[in-house]
């Protein structure tokens, strides 16, 4: 019974030890300067670039095939209720500013499958690419989403909306970006 002890014993403190070791990973982490953080802490990054493959359409997606245009950067997933509600917002956007903005929504930590159900579901019409392991997203300031930028021609982040967009702070940020 004292070896069956043992081996429990030091396997609690090899899970310990494993928790601990995740808890210094995510710190490590969280103290990398993402683009939200950096545009709460006041400044104005550029927009990252990212290429990745189209949900509702051919091939892929390359930021940077943007620059120069007003561009709204939503990051979402299916499992997302707040990204639910906001959806047929951003819709409803895009085809308010559609000849003016460029909107791409980012499907991070998600199956295509229950992804591309969800652009149907709610009828989005612009342009949506994967983020399958939320690599994009991490660089942007990682989970909790949804979270949306708008970024200026010029390519760097003039609106950062955390949380699900009303549709007031999204027209808001669009028009800053675009009197710039």
């Amino acid at each position: 019974m004292s070896r069956l002890k043992l081996v429990g014993q030091v396997g609690a403190v090899g899970l310990v030890a494993a928790l601990l070791g995740l808890l210094v990973w995510k710190v490590v982490q969280n103290d990398k300067p993402t683009v939200a953080k950096r545009f709460t802490q006041g400044e104005r990054p550029v927009a990252e670039n990212f290429t990745l493959e189209r949900l509702n359409g051919d091939g892929s997606l390359s930021l940077a095939s943007l620059r120069g245009k007003v561009v709204v950067i939503n990051f979402w997933a299916a499992w997302c209720d707040p990204c639910k509600t906001e959806a047929p917002r951003f819709q409803a956007a895009y085809e308010r500013y559609r000849d003016r903005v460029a909107f791409v929504g980012v499907d991070a930590n998600d199956f295509s499958g229950d992804a591309r159900s969800f652009l149907a579901r709610y009828g989005v019409t612009y342009p949506n690419v994967r983020d399958p392991s939320g690599r994009v997203l991490d660089r942007y300031g990682g989970l909790p989403i949804p979270r949306t930028f708008v970024v200026s021609p010029s390519g760097r982040v003039q609106g950062y909306i955390f949380g699900e967009a009303r549709e007031e702070e999204l027209d808001s940020a669009i028009q800053k970006a675009l009197s710039t």
